[in-house]
């Protein structure tokens, strides 16, 4: 099935059928108060992880060390703020299991170990080289 129809179409009207079936069971003031919190506390939290991020991110740059995850974790907390303005409750939940570090974590290394991720070569051969220049610059 085509993905760009399950974001689309799919993801809407499963956000709408649980919007249906909970405001069933609470009420519709309280489902809409309760989109509106999980909102905005997951606005709060993804803040929260973004700067501890940067922090983490920074650190590793003084250090002189590539922050790869840093950065891949940093996406992953924009895309959870993302999923968290956008009203519903299946996108709340995966904007939460995003901003949680332990679960990301296991998402990352879940995503890192596809074969699409890999760093594919021409062959298997790598040539190293260094180039040596012998004029010096004159001034």
């Amino acid at each position: 099935m085509n993905t760009f129809f399950l974001i689309f179409i799919g993801l809407p009207a499963l956000e709408i059928f649980l919007m249906i079936k909970i405001g069933s069971k609470i009420g519709a003031f309280s489902t809409i108060a309760l989109v509106l919190l999980t909102a905005v506390l997951g606005l709060y939290f993804a803040r929260i992880q973004g700067i501890q991020t940067l922090k983490s991110g920074l650190t590793n740059l003084y250090q002189n060390k590539v922050p790869f995850y840093d950065l891949i974790s940093g996406a992953s907390i924009a895309f959870a703020a993302i999923l968290l303005i956008v009203p519903g409750f299946f996108t709340d939940l995966i904007g939460f299991i995003l901003l949680i570090p332990f679960t990301r974590n296991i998402l990352l290394k879940i995503t890192l170990k596809n074969k699409k991720f890999e760093r594919k070569t021409e062959g298997g051969k790598t040539i190293e080289g260094e180039i040596v220049k012998k004029d010096k610059d004159e001034l």
